[in-house]
């Protein structure tokens, strides 16, 4: 079986490649040079081998993407309010390409940029980013590795970073998830769990007001598992400002996973695991018209807080140099099967 394919080339000529990981019974993957994209991932459930996360055809409809599919990203996932930070005393000015705010590392980020691949085996991906001081805007030069690794039913990825000098860093993975492996199934209809008492509110931009919210009673407990349909109130004035999902949930600090996915049509299930201290939770609704026809997906992307270099009151998301930065986060896949109830699906996930 190829374990390298090419994948097309930029518009300057520069070739991109796809590394397949796995073999073809359990999980597999397919993950790109270009932004470390996640470009594919199967798991068999009840209909065979299912594609649980949403793809493009192309590297150059990738590096044109504007919903950042699968992709790696940094130096800052999430926004930074106004495209500034001060840091010691010193006023930085970053790219702002989402109005006047900064969103997901900027014009090109980490997701639109060739990593150098260091090693590739089976179940085994590392990938190498050095992102010099100013790129973007930000301070220090930074050496990033993200290393994925395929293990039985498990998708691991393992950030590490150092500086040499004092610069934000906020890491993520950004792919979306319908679990049913159909477009025509509603990512909506996905049952969610997420250990999360609290959330952050937003303002018309998105940026996030400063305090945490406690989710109790809102459409943004998900602390018993329920669908996105379910939960959702379209006259909750948090949904109409983002259209839908686009907020951070904090997870609290005694919990054993970051959260729990599971699709009744399907009958395959997720489980997610990291350090990280929040999740940012985005129903796709910009898809329907970035992407008509792929249909919608579900990101849960393990993160630090939105716009912390503005808010002290928010966990430190500065990485100083002699400090290494490491952030894991582990997909872990099961098949309970179709139209189970959810202490199965919790059992199945538990057993994978």
């Amino acid at each position: 079986m190829t374990r390298t394919r090419p994948f097309g080339r930029l518009e300057d000529g520069t070739a991109v490649q796809a590394f397949r990981l796995g073999g073809g019974h359990g999980l597999s993957a397919e993950i790109l040079d270009l932004g470390g994209i996640l470009a594919r991932l199967e798991f068999p459930g009840a209909q065979g081998r299912t594609p649980l996360v949403l793809g493009l055809a192309d590297a150059q409809a990738y590096f044109r993407d504007p919903a950042y599919l699968g992709i790696l990203v940094g130096r800052f996932g999430n926004r930074i309010a106004g495209a500034t930070f001060e840091l010691d005393g010193r006023q930085h000015r970053i790219s702002a390409n989402e109005g006047r705010h900064h969103l997901h590392g900027g014009m090109l980020g980490f997701g639109r940029r060739l990593w150098t691949v260091e090693a590739h085996e089976q179940d085994l991906l590392a990938l190498r980013y050095r992102s010099p001081a100013g790129e973007e805007g930000y301070p220090g030069n930074l050496e990033v590795s993200a290393t994925y690794r395929l293990h039985g039913a498990h998708l691991q990825l393992d950030f590490e970073a150092t500086t040499d000098a004092p610069t934000p860093f906020n890491p993520t993975h950004h792919p979306y998830f319908n679990l049913a492996g159909d477009p025509a199934v509603a990512a909506s209809a996905q049952w969610l769990q997420v250990p999360a008492s609290g959330y952050l509110p937003v303002d018309e931009a998105l940026i996030p007001l400063g305090d945490v919210a406690d989710a109790g009673g809102s459409p943004f407990d998900f602390r018993v598992a329920r669908t996105l349909e379910a939960a959702f109130d379209g006259d909750h004035p948090q949904l109409r400002r983002g259209g839908g999902y686009d907020h951070c949930l904090v997870l609290d600090a005694a919990r054993d996973h970051a959260a729990m996915l599971y699709s009744p049509h399907s009958g395959i299930a997720l489980r997610i695991d990291s350090d990280a201290p929040a999740l940012q939770l985005y129903g796709g609704q910009a898809l329907d018209r970035q992407h008509p026809g792929i249909g919608r997906g579900l990101c849960l992307e393990p993160q630090g807080f939105p716009d912390a270099p503005n808010r002290s009151g928010f966990p430190d998301s500065i990485l100083r140099p002699g400090t290494v930065f490491r952030r894991r986060i582990d997909y872990r896949f099961a098949a309970p099967g179709p139209g189970c109830g959810w202490d199965e699906v919790a059992a199945a996930l538990a057993r994978a």
